[in-house]
């Protein structure tokens, strides 16, 4: 069946598979694809994703107008440290800026004893001073000596440098001198990509702001490579299609601000997943939720409120520390690929973080690994029915499970159906742990939270999260496996505009703190226009970082543009006070005072409908029960149903225990829970006690 509607496809490259979600603008219909990551060039992966997308839809690769990508190749980049050789430009008597750092030693009190300090991306050989100096009002305090610094570049150009960063003292008060480097690097080191402090982060503190534009810098080559040759290919393959990066606080990036700051793509991959879970809940009535992403290495988890991601103004990647905004998903080494092992010290059971990966993956997948996983444990509790699919493509095999588990047993001295148990119990307490994280550990109570499991493995241990959490109910969405390529197809082009303006209220205005918030809000607003978006579809937000004068600590209010014309100065003093009061308990009677200033402008929501399902009563149409199966449940075997997940309709009900099966993941209810397909295809797992059954 050929179609001739406009299509938006998502695109998410996780480690071990590529998931693709082709959207039919209109209808709200999907198509889905799930094909083997290619860690060597990911972008084959993707091409490959869309070329079997098209093929088996008979969709035209030509309908498809817009991709939207989330991508890990940053934040790789970061954790195998496989990013440029990074040169540094600071300011005379700076040198050592990142080497001084912010003196802070992760870990207990004696965590030095064992920290051995990771090595600065830009090293010090790599480092040299620039003769100049701006004051912190952005004047001129001495000029810049440009036949020393061309002399310096000279020297650092035969040093193998791949990439240059330049950040001077006070340049967030004015770049001249940092633009006047750059060009005069361009000049004698032709080739190597320039990243300045003042256009990345204006914004004060030296080392941050010098960490940050040091980081983008060693990510830069990599992922600017990465995006060229994919919008390349795309472009050859289907024409004017527009490309853009999912940024690590929601938004998307054009495809030009994702070459040159790829710093704000470092959690690019998990804000999918979250940005996805939002959209889709949203679409049933939820709006206050914990997410829940569990893949084949590690779970991510995050906290929505009233439909809004918890933001934070820091991106950590293993033990490097940027200041970019990314919504805050935490993460623990638990997932589908974690190898269990018994401690000859201990004998105590212990899974993850270490993981099995996509080579050789689980014992399960008869792909040459022999050591017990919690796929391998779910597989022998009969949780993953062996006659299932991983991706369309991947037989499970139950002996070579049985026989890996069975290792975990011998040395436990237990029947293997308990150490399996045990596996799934542990990684689910791990996985508890990160949730408490964001939400009892912030003030929440989980059970004023709806639980949303995706990922591969995640609707296999959702119903398990939801008792230990009390969160109902358990949502999971139509395609769980391939909910971070809903997340990217889903999402607003996005872009902010930030500076620096340590004022006391006294000092300033009304009218020129104003004039400041529109002039960031039109250089944001610029790149929306030239991706074109226009004018009347953007939305303009503030945010404003202040303190009490003489605080060192800062605190971040959001205001939209009407609320701070109406109010000025005097009512971000009121909220400010509100805020400090609910989170210290005191407000301070003395002057406020301005530190940064921020406009953030996005486009307009897609209009993407949800695909409806059809209506059908209670009871799940015969054909939709495939099979009966044996699971292993606290002790003991029950009998449970295996029901075809596209076969089932809205408002059917499948008491547990019960396996649902689909392409892209499985989904478990337990006994004594039911699930209720919604309208949209959302599975609502809750205890069956609580509906009064």
């Amino acid at each position: 069946m050929a179609h001739n509607s406009a299509y938006r496809l998502g695109v998410d490259v996780g480690g071990t598979f590529t998931d693709l979600l082709l959207i039919e603008e209109g209808s709200g219909r999907t198509f889905r694809a799930k094909v083997p990551s290619t860690p060597e060039d990911s972008s084959k992966g993707v091409l490959n994703g869309i070329a079997r997308l098209c093929e088996q839809n008979a969709i035209s690769p030509s309908l498809i107008h817009q991709v939207m990508h989330g991508t890990t190749v940053a934040t790789n980049t970061v954790l195998t440290s496989s990013g440029a050789r990074v040169g540094l430009v600071a300011t005379k008597g700076f040198r050592q800026v990142l080497q001084i750092d912010r003196s802070y030693v992760p870990g207990g009190l004696g965590g030095w004893v064992i920290w051995n300090k990771r090595p600065p991306l830009a090293p010090l050989e790599l480092t040299i001073e620039a003769d100049e100096r701006m004051g912190p009002r952005g004047e001129v305090v001495a000029a810049l000596d440009e036949d020393d610094l061309r002399a310096k570049l000279r020297a650092l150009a035969t040093r193998g440098v791949e990439a240059l960063t330049v950040s001077l003292f006070n340049a967030y008060a004015n770049g001249a001198h940092e633009r006047r480097v750059r060009e005069i690097a361009e000049a004698e080191m032709p080739g190597v990509p320039v990243s300045i402090s003042s256009e990345v982060i204006p914004e004060m503190y030296e080392y941050e702001r010098t960490e940050t534009t040091v980081v983008n810098s060693y990510i830069r080559p990599v992922v600017a490579k990465y995006i060229h040759n994919l919008h390349t290919e795309l472009a050859a393959r289907m024409g004017s299609v527009k490309l853009h990066v999912l940024r690590s606080d929601g938004g998307l990036s054009a495809v030009e601000a994702a070459q040159t700051t790829p710093v704000n793509l470092l959690l690019s991959g998990p804000a999918g997943g979250v940005s996805g879970a939002l959209w889709i809940a949203r679409q049933g009535g939820f709006e206050n939720l914990l997410t829940f992403d569990m893949g084949g290495t590690s779970t991510d988890v995050a906290l929505i409120q009233n439909g809004k991601p918890q933001i934070r103004r820091e991106t950590r990647v293993g033990d490097v520390a940027v200041r970019a905004s990314s919504i805050d998903v935490r993460t623990v080494g638990a997932g589908g690929g974690s190898i269990a092992y018994v401690p000859d010290l201990t004998k105590a059971l212990r899974v993850g973080p270490k993981s099995a990966g996509a080579v050789p993956g689980p014992a399960a997948y008869a792909k040459g690994g022999t050591e017990p996983t919690v796929t391998d444990a779910n597989v022998v509790l009969g949780y993953l029915p062996s006659d299932s699919q991983l991706g369309g493509d991947m037989a499970i095999d139950r002996g070579l499970a049985e026989a890996a588990v069975q290792r975990v047993a011998d040395a436990l001295g237990l029947p293997l159906m308990t150490a399996a148990e045990g596996i799934i119990d542990i990684v689910n307490e791990n996985m508890f742990g990160a949730l408490r994280l964001v939400s009892v550990e912030r003030g929440y109570d989980p059970r004023d939270f709806a639980l949303v499991a995706f990922g591969g493995a995640g609707p296999l241990h959702a119903n398990a999260l939801g008792k230990l959490m009390g969160s109902w109910p358990v949502i999971v969405p139509p395609a769980p496996g391939v909910l971070c390529a809903y997340g990217d197809a889903t999402t607003r082009i996005r872009d902010e505009a930030s500076q620096t303006f340590v004022r006391r209220f006294v000092d300033t205005s009304d009218a020129e703190v104003g004039d400041i918030l529109d002039q960031l809000a039109s250089n944001a607003a610029a790149t929306l226009v030239t991706e074109g978006v226009p004018a009347e579809e953007h939305s303009v937000g503030f945010q404003i970082d202040l303190r009490y004068h003489g605080q060192g600590m800062l605190l971040t209010l959001d205001l939209d543009s009407d609320s701070f014309r109406a109010g000025g100065l005097a009512g971000v003093a009121r909220e400010f006070d509100a805020l400090h009061t609910q989170l210290f308990t005191f407000a301070l009677d003395v002057p406020h005072e301005l530190v940064t200033l921020r406009a953030i402008v996005q486009g307009r929501a897609p209009q993407v409908a949800a695909e409806t399902l059809a209506s059908g009563g209670p009871t799940p149409s015969p054909d939709a029960l495939v099979a009966q199966t044996r699971i292993y449940v606290s002790g003991g075997w029950l009998d449970a149903g295996v029901y075809d997940r596209p076969k089932l309709a809205s408002g059917n009900r499948i008491e547990g225990p019960a396996i649902i099966t689909q392409m892209d993941s499985t989904t478990l209810i337990l006994p004594g829970h039911h699930g209720t397909v919604d309208a949209v295809g959302n599975i609502l797992i809750r205890p069956t006690e609580a509906a009064g059954v």
